[in-house]
C-alpha cells in the first residue's frame, strides 16, 4: 500500500439524513457535524442543495453551510443543478460536489434529466466552480449496478468521469449506490480508473446492503485508494434508488483501518459518542457492525491513530 494516511469523509449529515422518517432540524444537524469534527473527522458532506419539496429533510442547507465557513476540515455540500450552486456559492461553500448517474434511468428518476442533459449541467457546474474558485468535486452514481438497468459496464463509468475531469472536477468519486458491488468489482473499477486518473484524485462512496463495505473498502485500499465516504452509525438510503440501504458506518471504516495500522486522525472513542448522538437525533438504534465489539474491546485501544 502506498500511503498509511486515509482520508475519511462522513456523508452522515447529507446522505445519511435525506431519507430518515424523523426529520433531523438544522440545529441539530450542526450539533452533529461539530461533534464528527471534534472527533477528528477530517471532512463532512454537510448537506445538499436540492429543493426542500423533494427532499424537506435537507431544509437549510444554506444555514447550516454558513456555520462552517471558517473550518479548517473538508466542509462539503451537494448541488444537484445551478440553482443548487448558487445558493451553495452564496452561503459560503467553498467545495461543492455534482452528482450525475452512470445510467440514463437512474438520472431520469433522481433528477428527471437525460444522461446526456445532467452530464452537461454538472460539467457546467464544474467549469463554473472552478471560475469562481471553488473546489469542484463529482460523484459518479450507480458506478456499479443501477437498480433500474442491472449491471453497468467499467467503460460507461470511465466515459461520465472522463467528462466530469475534462470538465474540471478536482476529485472523482465512484459510488456503489444500492451496495451491489463485490471486490473483485470495486478492484476492477478501480484498476481502469487508475488507468486513466491519478489515485490521490479518486475516491469511493459504499453501502453496505449486502454487508460487503468493508471487504470492497479493502480492495479499494488494495488499488491504491486512499479517500473514503462513510456515514455515522451506517445511516443512509436515496430515496430514489430502490434498494440503496446504508452507508458504511463510519465507525466501522475507521476500525478496520486502525486495526490494519492505518492512519486517519480520527479518535474512535469520540466518534462511538457521535454515533450514540446519531441514533438519539434520528431516534433509533443504530450503529456500525463492529460497534458493540468496539465498545467492548477496540475503542481506547485504537482510539486515535
Amino acid at each position: 500500500m502506498s500511503s498509511d494516511y486515509v482520508f475519511v469523509n462522513d456523508v452522515g449529515p447529507r446522505d445519511g439524513l435525506q431519507n430518515q422518517k424523523v426529520h433531523v432540524s438544522a440545529e441539530d444537524r450542526v450539533r452533529l457535524i461539530k461533534a464528527l469534527l471534534e472527533a477528528g473527522i477530517p471532512g463532512v458532506e454537510v448537506a445538499s442543495f436540492v429543493s426542500p419539496k423533494a427532499v424537506p429533510q435537507m431544509a437549510g442547507a444554506g444555514d447550516i453551510v454558513a456555520q462552517f465557513i471558517h473550518s479548517t476540515a473538508e466542509i462539503s455540500c451537494l448541488v444537484p443543478n445551478q440553482k443548487g450552486y448558487e445558493l451553495a456559492k452564496a452561503a459560503g461553500a467553498k467545495i461543492i460536489s455534482v452528482v450525475p448517474s452512470a445510467t440514463e434511468t437512474m438520472n431520469l428518476k433522481n433528477i428527471n434529466m437525460s444522461l446526456e442533459e445532467t452530464l452537461s449541467v454538472s460539467c457546467d457546474i464544474l467549469r463554473q466552480a472552478r471560475a469562481d474558485g471553488l473546489t469542484a468535486q463529482a460523484y459518479v452514481a450507480v458506478a456499479v449496478e443501477c437498480p433500474y438497468e442491472g449491471k453497468v459496464a467499467i467503460s460507461q463509468v470511465m466515459n461520465v468521469a472522463q467528462k466530469l475531469w475534462d470538465a474540471g472536477a478536482e476529485k472523482l468519486i465512484m459510488a456503489d449506490t444500492i451496495g451491489a458491488a463485490n471486490p473483485q468489482q470495486i478492484r476492477a473499477l478501480f484498476k481502469a480508473a487508475n488507468s486513466l486518473f491519478p489515485a490521490d484524485k479518486l475516491a469511493v462512496h459504499l453501502h453496505d446492503t449486502r454487508a460487503m463495505a468493508l471487504a470492497n473498502t479493502f480492495a479499494a485500499l488494495e488499488e491504491g485508494i486512499r479517500h473514503f465516504d462513510a456515514s455515522i452509525g451506517g445511516l443512509g438510503g436515496c430515496p430514489f434508488a430502490p434498494g440503496a440501504a446504508g452507508n458504511l458506518a463510519t465507525e466501522d471504516l475507521v476500525g478496520m483501518l486502525h486495526q490494519m495500522g492505518l492512519r486517519t486522525g480520527v479518535n474512535l472513542d469520540s466518534l462511538l459518542k457521535v454515533s450514540d448522538l446519531a441514533g438519539t437525533l434520528v431516534e433509533k438504534g443504530i450503529g456500525g457492525r463492529m460497534k458493540t465489539w468496539l465498545l467492548k474491546n477496540g475503542g481506547s485501544l485504537l482510539a486515535a491513530q
